[in-house]
């Protein structure tokens, strides 16, 4: 039977979950941010859905502080259970610390397999040994793990998204026709998550030769990922430094044309920025990525531009039928995903992503999707991501 979103979120609607502000509903998990470290107790849920496995999955995500990772968490947390498997779901708020605790706690109660969205890619390594000596499998979730006990890493095409939004920008400025110059600033992700880096060199990389032939000017001189990294994808980070950006370079008039952010919890704040703080009269492009509530609004609102949605219920499908396999000791590789029937788009890679020097992780990849005003209707309520509210502005589904 094909996998689709539609099967999914038939799934997920119909048993209790852990509302996306936390805490505990039925026999769901407890969320990690409680005032006890972050540890979550075990849920036996899986058995009242679908026949138990008998086996036991971590689950940890960063945070619920981002709309994203809610998302994530609980369409993992949900497919595991229907498919009968007991798991253990934390969210660590976002303190590299708390997740080692996290994680520790799920070698404890005995988890058979870890799925691993890590706050710092750099910071697991006690604990990714700790599994490893253990010979418990770790699937790097999202996010890249820089250790060599990580199995598997399942995540959309991170460059390719960078290369979305730039490829939006080419696009709306026509700059493959028009004269320019443009004015063009960027905004990027935190430094210590692996996928940041990805995300601003893809868009980075495909707006450079206009960059270089001075058809796009980048008024401020910051084009490092350094520079224009923003700690834990924090909004008012991304804030404070767009308006010091636009105090410093455009308080004369000097007129903006597009700001490049990595997702949509920077692109919140830039928008909040320009909405203040910007002397021009013109709209500004702004890219985003993540599909938040907030920024879907701003689209249709036209503060945003476009954002890079990723569906993470796909990914949560590739994810628990790589972690059968693994546990079925079935062999992985792109048979997984040619004996699948997925309905969407997955590519298995072994070149790209590597946990060290020479050490190669596999891969599997799925495709994101370019979201406007003018599409956010057939791309995220027809297949179901999404409801329009009364107010005409889209809602989560799972509310």
């Amino acid at each position: 039977m094909k996998k689709t979103l539609a099967s999914i979120l038939a799934a997920f609607l119909s048993l209790s979950l852990v509302a996306c502000g936390g805490g505990n509903s039925g026999n769901s998990a407890a969320s990690g941010s409680n005032d006890q470290g972050g540890g979550a107790a075990s849920s036996a849920a899986g058995q009242a859905s679908g026949e138990s496995t008998g086996k036991k999955v971590g689950i940890a995500m960063p945070t619920q502080d981002l709309e994203r990772w809610n998302r994530d968490g609980a369409y993992l947390d949900e497919q595991f259970k229907a498919a009968g498997y007991e798991t253990v779901v934390t969210y660590s708020n976002n303190k590299a610390e708390q997740q080692v605790n996290d994680i520790q706690n799920m070698l404890a109660q005995g988890v058979d397999i870890l799925v691993v969205a890590a706050i710092d890619g750099e910071a697991l390594n006690t604990v990714m040994n700790d599994a490893g000596a253990e010979g418990i499998p770790v699937i790097a979730y999202d996010r890249l793990i820089m250790n060599d006990n990580v199995s598997y890493y399942v995540s959309f095409d991170n460059y390719t998204v960078g290369t979305l939004q730039g490829q939006y920008v080419i696009n709306a400025l026509d700059l493959n026709n028009a004269a320019g110059p443009f004015n063009i600033e960027f905004t990027a992700g935190d430094p210590a998550d692996n996928n940041a880096g990805y995300f601003f060199n893809g868009a980075m990389d495909t707006l450079k030769p206009f960059i270089d032939s001075g058809k796009l000017k980048v008024v401020s001189g910051q084009t490092d990922f350094n520079t224009v990294a923003t700690e834990q994808w924090q909004t008012d980070v991304a804030l404070d430094r767009a308006q010091n950006v636009l105090a410093s370079y455009y308080a004369d008039g000097t007129k903006l044309d597009v700001w490049v952010c990595s997702n949509d919890s920077t692109a919140l704040g830039v928008a909040q920025a320009i909405t203040s703080d910007y002397a021009g009269g013109n709209s500004v492009i702004m890219t985003g990525q993540d599909g938040d509530v907030a920024n879907l609004r701003n689209i249709k609102d036209g503060v945003q531009s476009m954002t890079v949605y990723k569906a993470v219920a796909n990914e949560a499908v590739v994810t628990l039928d790589l972690v059968k396999a693994i546990l079925d000791g079935s062999t992985v590789d792109n048979s997984l995903i040619t004996g699948s029937n997925w309905g969407f788009e997955c590519a298995y890679d072994t070149s790209s992503y590597f946990t060290s020097e020479g050490h190669n992780c596999p891969s599997f990849l799925l495709v994101p999707d370019v979201i406007t005003a003018d599409n956010m209707e057939e791309k995220l309520v027809t297949p179901g991501y999404y409801k329009v509210g009364a107010d005409g502005y889209l809602e989560a589904t799972n509310g």
